[in-house]
């Protein structure tokens, strides 16, 4: 089984500080990099106290005592947190997971503290010795320092609490939400300022610097309703005030992610559609034959079993909260192929304006493509459409010589779980069916998305298992979202510093998708209660209700599937005639409610089913595959001799309810909060985010066995990269084929930004890579599972 650790170095125009704190990271070890700084800090320390009663010397002999002070506290930290890293890695060929992420970040911040002290302490006494701005910068670091160390001591707590070999934690969920929120409380301003980015490649980050001043910029606008036709591109990214003061732009930046809801975010990531940048974006993509949007009518069809295609199970249209819709879908495809400029096809066709223009017959038409990429983008289930990822979709079609059909799921929070799940199963079943009218045949078919598309490949794969439809025949996933549930993670740290990941947006865009932010938490004096504020009330409390049958979607859906067995009248194929989602509302609560998921961990679920299910040919969903099983032979966790060390979570919930997470901090060290007010971080605790057709990594052996090879390609620096590494895991114990590549120092998202960089641009060729893989290659053999380790 394939699976490599990619180092994607940082070269290129980029400031001469920067590529020197980069290969100052990869080229000293822990421990000689700690002292070397403490060393400069000493002497600079010594230096500026020589210097007078000065308030910049004091200062300055101040900030290096600091960084002396925890530097020296921080080492220890991350060598515990080395000492284990390895335990949690996919195998040895693929060193990578949230502590070793933490780790490197915190190097990242040290290198450039040790490169800004030799600067100084090289320049302190000469007239161009820039006083100011340099006490601005170690300041800024040694903030961020400080922060870093509390991120290794919350480290350390999720490794003396966590089950054995588990990224996630798995305590008590009072537990958990104590910690989340005692988390947030930390001070964030200090990441998004001078040292925005600084664990990036150096070539991201004036990139970050623009999208932070237009966040913050976008952000003043939306406070005074004036984010519709009154604001232009150009006016979100020349707020002078925010360019030129990074300390007030990181504090403006931490108190909108900490107090704007879902809607403010909505509306900045779907920024890049208005129309002046995407008539940029398309004049700098590749030019393609073929870019027609559809409209998918919401007509029920038939589709053959793959078990027996002489049966069929009928399709039917998307009914969720909404009933019956059509569904969007772009097709991209670089030659003009036959079937393409069809009369069928073109009367789905959906006008764009002047885009719809993009179909440019040619006299000859090449051959339709054995292949076929059905593609489901991200944007946290609540932004972003196929035309924000058309650009590198265009380049996908160029590269993989095959159609592309990206689908335009509806986004929360007006259409939570499960409409967007059922909307890209009923495209995805269209597109199978329709093939020849793709300009493909069919013959191999590979899902790809990103983030929130990722989770939607996983769980719509699974999907078409349960209905016995075709699978695709692979599935490349980027930085894919596995774990919904409000948990923590080492890698889910990273979102205190990440300025694309906060943990308070992500929280609220999985509330949204799962129903619970569709009502209004605003301040009542920046509404007023006009027809529009009535109408949305009404429709918030119309999710509210609707939101109660889709949290039964998946326990109606186990139902149907267990009768099976027990009523051979009825052909296989007729529970399914109805919406999964119109059954949930119509049936009444069936013996796996609600409170069945509340007990439901990722230990429970890395068991295997029941024996009697195991064996059978056909993918059985019933009641027992999620109750009590023997342990599994070939397990993602240590054996039951490595669970004898675990606490009881009586024990764990005693301790640490009463002691706090602060009682992990060393006495006398006090990191800094946020003075931004209490956050509006929604800790969403329904059952519904532990579905597995909603949060994947959950979903029971039996159900994973289902899926079809896997690719996925993460990111170091991700907050989800322990979604990916431990989706892997289960995948590897279960002996499916599966990779796991991760890319260093990028950011989550980086196919949005492929045409940004050199490094960029790697990592975007190594999903086409993979897709590649999956169009051009029969599945791969399953690999032996690795040895389970003793916990440390």
């Amino acid at each position: 089984m394939e699976g490599r650790h990619l180092l994607l170095g940082a070269e290129g125009a980029i400031h001469p500080e920067f590529r020197q704190a980069s290969r100052l990271t990869h080229s000293m070890d822990l421990h000689t990099m700690t002292q070397s700084l403490v060393t400069l800090a000493e002497d600079n320390m010594a230096f500026f106290s020589s210097q007078g009663p000065g308030e910049t010397a004091r200062r300055l002999s101040g900030v290096f005592a600091g960084i002396r002070e925890q530097a020296l506290g921080l080492e220890p930290a991350l060598g515990r947190l080395l000492s284990v890293a390895h335990l949690f890695d996919l195998d040895a060929e693929t060193p990578a997971n949230g502590y070793r992420s933490l780790v490197h970040t915190a190097r990242c911040c040290l290198a450039h503290l040790l490169h800004k002290s030799r600067y100084v302490a090289s320049n302190r006494r000469s007239i161009f010795f820039r006083t100011s701005h340099n006490l601005a910068e170690l300041e800024a670091y040694l903030a961020a320092l400080t922060q870093l160390r509390a991120l290794a001591y919350y480290a350390q707590h999720l490794l003396a609490t966590n089950q054995p070999g588990g990224l996630f934690f798995e305590g008590d969920e009072g537990l958990t939400a104590d910690f989340l929120r005692e988390y947030v409380t930390l001070h964030k301003g200090c990441f998004y300022g001078r040292c925005l980015g600084f664990q990036f490649t150096p070539a991201i980050r004036p990139f970050l610097q623009t999208i932070s001043i237009g966040l913050v910029s976008f952000g003043e606008h939306y406070k005074r309703k004036e984010t519709g036709l009154g604001v232009t591109a150009s006016s979100l990214f020349t707020s002078g005030r925010f360019a030129i003061d990074p300390e007030l732009r990181g504090a403006e930046f931490e108190r909108i992610i900490q107090n704007l809801d879902v809607h403010f975010w909505k509306a900045f990531w779907n920024i890049t559609e208005i129309e002046v940048l995407s008539s940029l974006a398309n004049m700098t993509s590749t030019t393609v034959r073929v870019s027609r949007l559809l409209s998918l009518p919401p007509e029920a069809f038939e589709m053959p079993l793959t078990a027996d295609p002489k049966l069929t199970v009928t399709i039917s249209p998307p009914l969720a909260h909404t009933g019956p819709g059509p569904v969007l879908v772009r097709l991209i495809s670089y030659d003009l192929r036959e079937g393409q400029d069809s009369e069928e096809l073109s009367s789905l066709v959906k006008s764009e304006g002047p885009r719809s223009l993009e179909l440019r017959p040619r006299p000859q038409q090449a051959p339709r493509s054995q292949s076929l990429v059905v593609h489901i983008h991200g944007g946290g289930f609540v932004a972003q459409t196929s035309k924000s990822h058309e650009p590198y979709l265009k380049s996908w079609a160029q590269e993989l010589g095959t159609p592309i059909l990206s689908i335009d799921y509806s986004l929360a929070p007006e259409a939570p779980f499960p409409r967007a799940l059922e909307e890209c199963f009923y495209a995805y079943c269209w597109a199978v069916k329709h093939c020849a009218l793709l300009g493909s045949t069919g013959e191999r078919i590979c899902l790809a998305g990103d983030s929130a598309g990722g989770n939607l490949c996983f769980t719509m794969s699974l999907r078409a298992a349960a209905f016995g439809v075709r699978v695709p025949d692979g599935i490349m996933a980027a930085y894919p979202a596995t774990m919904l549930q409000s948990t923590a993670s080492p890698s889910r740290l990273l979102s205190l510093m990440d300025p694309l990941l906060p943990l308070s947006v992500l929280t609220k865009c999985v509330s949204a998708y799962a129903g619970g932010e569709t009502e209004d938490h605003s301040d009542p004096n920046q509404k007023a209660l006009g027809m529009m504020g009535l109408v949305q009330r009404d429709t918030a409390l119309l999710f509210r209700d609707l939101r109660l049958g889709a949290s039964s979607w998946l326990h109606s859906f186990l139902d149907l599937s267990g009768h099976k067995s027990h009523t051979n009248s009825v052909p296989v194929a007729e529970p399914m005639r109805r919406s999964v989602s119109e059954a949930a509302l119509a049936q009444p609560e069936g013996p796996l409610g609600t409170d069945s998921f509340k007990s439901l961990t990722l230990h429970d679920l890395s068991l295997k089913g029941n024996s009697d299910t195991s064996g059978s040919p056909e993918l059985s969903l019933s009641a027992e595959t999620l109750g009590p099983s023997v342990p599994s032979d070939v397990n993602f966790l240590p054996g039951p001799d490595a669970r004898k060390d675990a606490k009881a979570p009586g024990e764990l919930r005693a301790k640490d309810r009463g002691q706090g997470v602060l009682a992990n901090f060393p006495e006398g060290f006090h990191p800094r909060r946020a003075s931004q007010g209490p956050t509006r971080m929604p800790i969403y605790s329904s059952p519904i985010v532990k579905n597995p057709f909603m949060s994947p990594l959950l979903a029971p052996d039996s159900m994973l066995q289902s899926l079809p090879p896997v690719h996925i390609v993460a990111c170091a620096l991700d907050p989800m990269l322990d979604d990916s590494v431990m989706f892997a895991r289960r995948l590897r114990g279960l002996g499916k084929p599966v990779t796991l590549c991760v890319v260093e120092d990028l950011p989550h998202g980086f196919l949005s930004l492929a045409a940004l960089c050199r490094e960029t641009r790697q990592a975007a060729a190594l999903c086409v890579e993979r897709i590649r893989l999956i169009l051009t290659q029969p599945a791969a053999p399953a690999a032996p599972a690795a040895p389970t380790e003793p916990r440390v």
